[in-house]
């Protein structure tokens, strides 16, 4: 949600007489204890100015007919009491904070080293034998279907808990509050057919772009982590249903809509049967466990 101080100058590049009539609804408020009317100033504000206070949030209802600034400090920020205006500048994120850590970079390094897996056998095979030592116990005592469930749901919860403590979701509101307050100025400058002000938002936009490098950052760190952990779980997955380590009875499925199946065949084009079957697990999961958990993954503006 954009800040009150955004709104309001907004509303004043847009018709800048609305800083008088702020002034006078916030002079009038403060006289009367926070709450206002429309007939104590219906001589210094027009009808369609009040409108618009109410649609866009800067003034919200009270008791009977009365409304009060939803955010007095924000309208102070933009308007002062002579109806003075200081134009806030859009909000600047400070992208340095957003840096990957040595064992960040560390963590991508084995990323794209484990990926190799996926076309080197040799490489591929050493990490299956690795994590068959952790994970061989399981598949000993669960049929294949349930081993997938379980790692499935092991991934979904450190999934959540490293989205939740590794991505800052302060600064990804920051970027995202950032770029509502140019889109909401862009849109006021092209309703009023502001040229200049067009011109001046565009060269603001164009800055804020670098930004936009420090979000896809902040997005990406816990991702670097999660595949770090999961990569070796789909190559023990891959090398079990690629080099026969699946008792006979147990590699083929039936799975919704498709019936029987082996686990190694294609569902979704070249995606087998069990990605499909991992990725159905995990979302259940991740809806399962997100809530009793408490976890956050998603910025909250």
């Amino acid at each position: 949600m954009v800040r009150t101080a955004e709104k309001v100058q907004s509303l004043i590049e847009e018709d800048e007489s609305f800083a008088d009539a702020l002034a006078s609804v916030k002079r009038v408020a403060d006289q009367n204890g926070g709450e206002i009317e429309w007939q104590d100033v219906e001589g210094d504000v027009t009808s369609g100015q009040w409108g618009r206070l109410i649609e866009r949030g800067v003034l919200q209802s009270a008791e009977g007919d009365a409304f009060r600034l939803s955010d007095p400090e924000g309208v102070e920020q933009v308007v002062g009491d002579d109806g003075s205006v200081e134009m806030p500048d859009t909000p600047d994120v400070d992208s340095e904070d957003s840096s990957w850590s040595q064992w960040d970079k560390l963590a991508g390094l084995a990323t794209l080293g484990m990926m190799i897996g996926y076309y080197f056998n040799p490489v591929r095979d050493t990490i299956g034998n690795s994590l068959d030592l952790l994970l061989g116990p399981i598949d000993a005592v669960l049929p294949f279907y349930a081993v997938v469930m379980v790692v499935a749901m092991l991934t979904s919860v450190y999934s959540m808990l490293l989205q939740a403590n590794l991505m800052d979701n302060e600064k990804m509101a920051e970027y995202q509050e950032q770029m509502q307050a140019i889109q909401e100025k862009r849109k006021a400058a092209k309703e009023r057919g502001d040229e200049e002000a067009l011109d001046r938002i565009q060269e603001e936009q164009m800055e804020a772009m670098g930004d936009q490098l420090g979000m896809f950052k902040e997005q990406f760190r816990p991702m670097v982590w999660i595949m770090v952990l999961t990569i070796p779980i789909f190559l023990w997955l891959y090398w079990m249903t690629n080099t026969g380590q699946i008792p006979t009875a147990e590699q083929t499925a039936i799975l919704p809509f498709v019936g029987e199946i082996q686990w190694s065949e294609g569902i979704l084009g070249p995606m087998p049967a069990w990605i499909v079957w991992y990725f159905l697990s995990t979302m259940g999961f991740r809806q399962l466990f997100a809530k009793p958990l408490n976890i956050q993954t998603t910025p909250s503006t």
